[in-house]
């Protein structure tokens, strides 16, 4: 039989450790990016109201809701309602599809929200259906830091009443109306407003958001790859740094010649 022959393959091992710390750290950013961006947060799908305010007169012009996704209406959620009793489906209001217009024959108030099929949430809108002398005009939906709001106190014909603006029970001033300028998280609270003559506004929650969850995700991901390429480059420095350096281990390997089913050498006798 032929001996074996040893085949000696030179391998730096510490360019096959560095070789799969690379793989590891290119395959971690995607990895977590796919979790960041497919990760469904509940705030995405959002209460979309038009007009988009919080108090309205009963018996003017319609007011529709809907569930949106950047501005896109969504399948699979349906605008959900209570006045503190049973929740219901877009409440004492018309369902068509995903579109829910209220009825406003009558005074009353409502929280609203989207809700998916597996239970999910949006966040809540409280609408108020009033037949009060004055209503105080305050967006629905949440205003961002740094923008401009302007709240008015109007009557049913639409003009704007000099009143006294109150927030969470302490007097903002008496105005025509009343302007917050660059606003910021503390602003949040309970508004109204009450003129002498025609009485006192439904109270409404003035909402402060920040920036969508999802932009956020983006800009981790984008820091994400940034750091890759950086410390790739590092990696590939220090590889070839430890070639230089002449640290190598002989990494030894038996590779098996092919042996003939019957040796040539082999002498037979008759």
């Amino acid at each position: 039989m032929r001996p074996l022959r040893l085949q000696t393959l030179n391998w730096d091992t510490a360019t096959v450790s560095n070789s799969v710390t690379i793989i590891y750290v290119l395959s971690l950013p995607k990895g977590v990016c796919v979790l960041l961006l497919s990760a469904r947060n509940v705030s995405a799908v959002s209460l979309s109201v038009s007009p988009n305010l919080q108090q309205f007169f009963s018996g003017s012009s319609s007011v529709s809701l809907s569930c949106v996704d950047d501005g896109q209406t969504v399948d699979g959620w349906t605008v959900k309602m209570t006045s503190g009793g049973p929740t219901v489906d877009c409440g004492a209001a018309e369902m068509s599809g995903s579109l829910c217009v209220l009825d406003r024959n009558s005074s009353y108030s409502g929280t609203f929200w989207c809700e998916s099929s597996s239970g999910q949430q949006s966040d809540e809108v409280s609408i108020s259906v009033s037949e009060k002398g004055v209503i105080l005009e305050i967006p629905a939906l949440p205003v961002r830091p740094g923008s401009d709001v302007t709240l008015q106190c109007k009557k049913k014909t639409g003009e704007t009443v000099p009143s006294f603006f109150f927030m969470n029970g302490r007097l903002l001033g008496s105005k025509a109306e009343h302007v917050i300028p660059n606003v910021r998280h503390s602003d949040e609270g309970l508004y109204w407003c009450a003129s002498n003559t025609f009485g006192s506004s439904p109270q409404s929650f003035l909402r402060v958001r920040g920036s969508p969850i999802t932009t956020l995700r983006k800009v981790i991901c984008h820091l994400l790859v940034f750091c890759q390429y950086c410390i790739c480059t590092i990696l590939l420095l220090s590889i070839c740094c430890s070639r230089s350096s002449g640290n190598k281990q002989v990494v030894s390997m038996e590779t098996p010649l092919d042996v003939d089913e019957h040796d040539d050498t082999t002498e037979h006798y008759v």
